[in-house]
């Protein structure tokens, strides 16, 4: 069993943050990612320690290190500071050819409105997994 298969829920959502903002103090972590308490934050960044995710700097902040696996953020991809699901690109990409064609295609024939149905069905699921996968990436 991979070490990453344990990183989830807020441990996943701490790497998140140390991810995306860089360095940090616990205090920090435990305002940015809402956990009740600092020994909680401090759970969570320990358990991102012993798995190999995290370590602390000289300074006594705690940063996500370079070698982490892949699996963590497996099916998402960063830009800049997000991190997006893949599916996202291809959800805004059908979406956006299935508007043009609808259009382009309802001119055409009367057989058309049930490619048009279903490739809005289509879309409509891509958005549904995609919103879903978002939120499994922000915990909610």
């Amino acid at each position: 069993m991979p070490a990453s298969k344990g990183i989830k829920g807020n441990t996943l959502r701490v790497y998140l943050h140390l991810v995306k903002n860089g360095p940090c103090e616990l205090r920090e972590v435990q305002r940015a990612v809402a956990l009740s308490t600092a020994s909680l934050a401090s759970y969570h960044l320990g358990r991102l320690v012993v798995s190999g995710f995290a370590k602390q700097d000289e300074l006594g902040r705690y940063v996500a290190t370079n070698e982490s696996p892949v699996e963590i953020l497996e099916g998402y991809s960063r830009i800049g500071p997000a991190i997006v699901p893949q599916l996202f690109f291809f959800t805004v990409l059908f979406t956006i050819l299935t508007l043009f064609f609808s259009y382009e295609v309802l001119t055409f024939s009367s057989y058309a409105a049930y490619l048009v149905a279903t490739s809005f069905a289509t879309v409509g699921a891509l958005w549904y997994e995609t919103s879903r996968l978002w939120r499994k990436l922000v915990g909610e």
